[in-house]
């Protein structure tokens, strides 16, 4: 049974997340994080909602000094199934006193909207109208909001901010959505060809005869509950707070300074939803249910580079849902940003040029190797926070898992959700470079399946990539004019 979003006012006056709070030296590494001396006082109206405290931009106030940060946070109980007791995240630069999550919206992109703000092109106190910005088909809510082990990363109330904060932004609250709902028409060159050979056939309704697909979908910006995500990193909350701290150049004084603040929005890249067919269908398991949970790739997926197979196998996921829909069940793919295994696409190339370049030749029996001689690490994704959207649009069950990852796959029947059917890539869409790719992971573990069976050792050291000739004085068109990366 879903639980009810409330639609009548709730007052809440007493902070639920004090008995999560824990200020002592001995916590925080023997750094003393700032306490408030001032009595926190609760500027309520008769209907609970407290007034906001507007914050002048031309004034900078340092985190890191006392009294500058959330010296009377709104108060927020991550995991309540009410929107109102849970509270909104703040995290605007308008309420910089009542501020209860660290960070800024828009992950990375809010450094763009500081450019904006240096070229006079946007006023920083500007406040977006959201009167027309509503979800166009409704998501939730599910029982899995209200479980942290199970939602994490993401708000699962940060697409209908104006239906359960509507009260709070008539009183002049700026509290942004983290989550959009749009519905949209994809064209694949694959599916226009598909069309045309017959492998996919256009029912006017989920696949037009352009080979057009429609899709409901939505986009979503990470907002982390940092006790959650340490306990699935198996760590302290201290820990995972200095860890980022430190590795971010102290760019966040807050994580060290403020344990009480237990909310994060993490400078990195969000995810994006897609949906064929009835999104309404999704926690019914016994309807069909395709997916595919796609980390970026933008060399293979936008310039169809041949080293990986993740187009490919992107593509092929998309068929896969198209026909699920047609079927009258549901496909979902969910395209996170972790551009090459969350190391980026510098180091991503980097790495193809030490492939390329070690003795031998690109090869399949030291694919990885190469990753952790440039990166230190062979994969930071780690796949502990990808179940969240999954939960957040109602699954468990999918019938169709169209991946051969064992992290993936672990992490999420982890959680619940049940997997029925495992699919692996079609070897004829597996590009000949990307032959050490497919080798290497399935030797190390990832499912075979009955298309990829047999793989041993012999196979892995005699499976090799495309040589180049780096520093021989050849060039990419001496290479068959086939694409270096």
């Amino acid at each position: 049974m879903k639980p009810e979003i409330a639609t009548t006012t709730t007052t809440t006056t007493t902070r639920e997340t004090d008995n999560l709070n824990n200020n002592t030296e001995e916590n925080m590494g023997g750094l003393t994080p700032r306490v408030s001396k001032k009595a926190r006082t609760e500027h309520h109206e008769q209907d609970g909602i407290p007034i906001p405290d507007f914050h002048d931009s031309d004034h900078i106030q340092l985190t890191s000094h006392p009294d500058a940060f959330g010296v009377d946070p709104v108060p927020i109980s991550w995991g309540h199934p009410d929107p109102r007791v849970r509270g909104p995240v703040i995290c605007t630069v308008t309420h910089s006193s009542q501020r209860n999550a660290i960070g800024a919206h828009q992950g990375s992109y809010c450094i763009y909207t500081g450019l904006a703000v240096a070229a006079n092109k946007l006023d920083p106190n500007y406040v977006p109208d959201l009167s027309l910005t509503s979800p166009v088909f409704p998501i939730g809510p599910h029982p899995a909001w209200s479980d942290p082990k199970k939602i994490g990363s993401i708000d699962p109330f940060g697409h209908i901010v104006t239906q359960c904060y509507g009260d709070w932004l008539e009183k002049g609250w700026d509290i942004r959505p983290t989550i959009a709902v749009t519905k949209a028409h994809i064209d694949l060159p694959e599916c226009r060809e598909g069309v045309a050979s017959g492998r996919l056939i256009p029912d006017g309704k989920i696949l037009l005869p352009s080979g057009q697909s429609v899709v409901a979908k939505a986009a979503i910006e990470p907002v982390w509950y940092l006790p959650e995500i340490a306990r699935r990193f198996q760590t302290t909350e201290t820990h995972l707070r200095h860890s980022i701290f430190r590795m971010t150049n102290g760019m966040y004084p807050e994580l060290i300074t403020r344990p009480d603040i237990k909310i994060f929005l993490p400078p990195i890249g969000g995810l994006t939803i897609y949906i064929w067919g009835d999104p309404a269908t999704i926690p019914d398991e016994d309807i069909e249910l395709t997916c595919r949970v796609h980390d970026e790739c933008n060399g293979s997926d936008v310039f169809g580079s041949d080293i990986c197979t993740c187009r490919p196998y992107l593509t092929h996921a998309i068929e896969e849902c198209i026909k699920t829909a047609q079927r009258g069940g549901c496909g979902i793919v969910i395209y996170y940003r972790k551009e090459g295994r969350s190391l980026g696409e510098v180091t991503k190339y980097l790495v193809y040029n030490t492939r390329k370049r070690q003795e031998g030749g690109d090869s399949a029996d030291r694919y990885f190797r190469c990753t952790e001689q440039v990166a230190g690490v062979q994969d930071t994704r780690f796949q502990a926070l990808m179940p969240d959207p999954l939960h957040f649009l109602g699954v468990t069950k999918i019938h169709n898992f169209i991946s051969m990852s064992d992290m993936k796959y672990n992490a999420i029947v982890s959680t619940g959700i049940q997997i029925v059917n495992r699919v692996e890539i079609p070897p004829e869409m597996v590009p000949e470079d990307a032959m050490v790719e497919i080798t290497a992971k399935v030797f190390h573990g990832y499912n075979a399946g009955k298309a990829y069976q047999g793989i041993d050792e012999e196979e892995l050291k005699k499976t090799k990539g495309r040589e180049y000739g780096y520093d021989k004085n050849t060039t990419a068109s001496d290479e068959d004019g086939k694409d270096q990366a």
